[in-house]
């Protein structure tokens, strides 16, 4: 065989080889991202999940604790804020005025001891409750995709492969500055 030839096939193992490795990383991040899209899809399922819930809620508290309103009115409104969130950053901002709002109302109950009793209150808050469980669940398997897509694509030789397709780190869902804060309520 001829010298040219043998370098000729030698450059195209080494293109076939490298192309082949290039392939398969952009194939490794778009399991990635599918992976990180559908952990997110979840979490806005239990999301919404818990923004059906609401209204039920809400409606069996007003009967006992009417003059109210302005927790009403705060529930509804960080309700309508999480409904028209369109990015998950959005979204996130949103969950967190609702759990501040859902805080406040929840709180209420505590004031009207025959509200605590009642079956339909008793029932929702239950519901609520494993609402809270399973979003605090997609929450984390949310966290742990987005842990591995960032890490992926931060290292060597992924992280040129990704700055080349455009792929960039997301965020984490993040609890709300006063999450570990009690809600206070004034009668």
């Amino acid at each position: 065989m001829k010298k040219g030839t043998i370098v000729l096939i030698v450059i195209a193992v080494v293109i076939l080889l490298l192309g082949s490795s290039v392939v398969s990383r952009y194939n490794q991040l778009v399991e990635l991202e599918e992976t990180v899209d559908a952990r997110w899809a979840q979490v806005e399922n239990q999301l919404q999940r818990r923004a059906d819930l609401i209204p039920n809620l809400v409606n069996t508290v007003r009967g006992y604790a009417s003059h109210e309103e302005q927790v009403f009115a705060d529930v509804a409104d960080a309700r309508s804020r999480l409904l028209g969130a369109t990015t998950p950053e959005a979204q996130m901002e949103a969950n967190q005025g609702l759990d501040s709002a859902l805080g406040r109302l929840l709180a209420i109950s505590e004031a009207y001891p025959e509200l605590k009793a009642d079956t339909s209150f008793i029932r929702l808050q239950d519901e609520l409750a494993g609402t809270e469980n399973r979003i605090a669940t997609e929450r984390m398997r949310f966290n742990e995709s987005v842990q591995t897509w960032n890490t992926t694509i931060r290292r060597f030789p992924m992280n040129m492969v990704a700055s080349i397709l455009g792929r960039e780190t997301r965020a984490f869902f993040e609890a709300a500055p006063g999450a570990l804060e009690v809600p206070q309520v004034q009668f």
